[in-house]
């Protein structure tokens, strides 16, 4: 029997034996309380910021520190993906995450990349626009061009989106507070719409436009006129090949690029590739989750201080 089969089992014990049904109606739990699992940090900041004074609980299923492609959900996250009132996730995100919404969830789920309409890896976001009218576009969401990028919380408006369609989704759950949810959405999108021309604005005349990261996580932002090259792709975990690296160093000997971005969680790649060149080393947080539980950054604070990192490296005016 497989790990994910035997945590099912377990959780469905677990829950048995404390009374609560696994597999409830889309109704709140006979407290009143509403419930909702989020699968890492983007999409629980924007579940949290929604349902902000309305005594909803909102479970992160990927802890702090923990790398979200790595995840394997415990006992206890199995469970509350199984009782949670909704479930917010991006399918072929997390594998482990996938399996427990078709298997356990019992309550109503809302899955990020059916609202967001993520870009194609092979397609910038300028491509993405002018397809955008195509006949079919809409429909497929640019399937059709190759593996969809998953980060698209570095768009605050695709962030904005999100915002929105969990608050019609939870005002259908929780009718009485209806009202806040689509508060606190439209006041989530009010500080998005800020973040989204702080950044337009502070990247609009640069020396340089180009920007070299560890792994392909920013891809979203070249709506801002931005150009990324990654020493490896989607997976932080994967070797760089050297045919990559000699790319790379040509591109930073041609485009006067003085930085290499690493990241909070998995640093040693970039630091150890700046250093090779002999470049300056920064942080470009790719907002998968926070460094730790105590921290006092947030979704916004983590990505203005991307860009004014990304501002420093490119010495944008």
């Amino acid at each position: 029997m497989r790990l994910m089969s035997g945590l099912v089992a377990l959780s469905s014990l677990a829950l048995l034996a404390s009374g609560c049904s696994a597999f409830s109606d889309d109704a709140p739990e006979a407290d009143g309380k509403v419930t909702v699992a989020a699968a890492f940090y983007p999409l629980a900041y924007v579940a949290e910021r929604v349902t902000d004074g309305t005594g909803t609980d909102v479970a992160l299923l990927t802890q702090p520190g923990a790398e979200p492609h790595d995840l394997e959900l415990t006992v206890k996250e199995t469970a509350e993906v199984a009782s949670a009132d909704l479930v917010v996730y991006e399918s072929g995100f997390q594998p482990a995450v996938d399996d427990a919404v078709e298997q356990n969830a019992g309550g109503a789920t809302l899955d990020a990349t059916k609202v967001v309409d993520p870009l194609p890896f092979e397609e910038s976001a300028a491509e993405h626009e002018e397809h955008a009218g195509e006949e079919g576009h809409d429909e497929e969401h640019g399937h059709d061009h190759g593996e969809l990028d998953p980060h698209f919380w570095q768009d605050p408006l695709r962030m904005a989106t999100l915002g929105d369609a969990v608050a019609d989704r939870l005002a259908e759950i929780d009718d009485a507070h209806a009202d806040a949810y689509r508060a606190n959405a439209a006041a989530l999108r009010t500080d998005l719409e800020e973040l989204d021309a702080a950044y337009t604005a502070g990247l609009g005349s640069c020396a340089r436009d180009t920007i070299v990261v560890s792994h392909d996580a920013f891809g979203y932002l070249e709506k801002y006129g931005l150009h990324v090259a990654s020493i490896v792709g989607l997976s932080p975990d994967a070797e760089p090949t050297g045919a990559v690296l000699g790319q790379l160093q040509e591109l930073i000997r041609k485009e006067g690029i003085t930085t290499v971005f690493s990241e909070p969680l998995k640093p040693a790649l970039g630091e150890s590739f700046a250093h090779d060149l002999g470049l300056r080393n920064a942080v470009l947080d790719p907002v998968e989750g926070l460094a730790d539980a105590g921290s006092d950054d947030d979704y916004l604070s983590l990505m203005r201080a991307n860009l004014d990192a990304i501002v420093a490296a490119n010495e944008c005016k």
